[in-house]
């Protein structure tokens, strides 16, 4: 390997080693909370959306799967 290669590796350990400290250093920081009532128009049950976008994507790897590719070569 040569010395890009291990210094790519070597930042990529260090950002695995090096990210939940900094995240665990972050979160000890209090923060204020507001009470806010009535602010948001979208309250609610959001579930359809998930299940719409579950069956188009469910619908999506039927046709793939099914699609009846005539690619396959031919000998002459």
């Amino acid at each position: 390997m040569n010395i890009f290669k291990k210094t790519a590796i070597s930042f990529a350990a260090l950002s695995v080693v090096a990210a939940p400290v900094a995240a665990s250093a972050a979160a000890s920081a209090p923060r204020a909370a507001s009470v806010v009532d009535g602010a948001s128009e979208l309250e609610g049950n959001s579930s359809w959306i998930i299940g719409l976008v579950g069956l188009l994507v469910g619908v999506g790897a039927i046709i793939l799967v099914a699609d009846n590719d005539e690619d396959s070569p031919v000998s002459p």
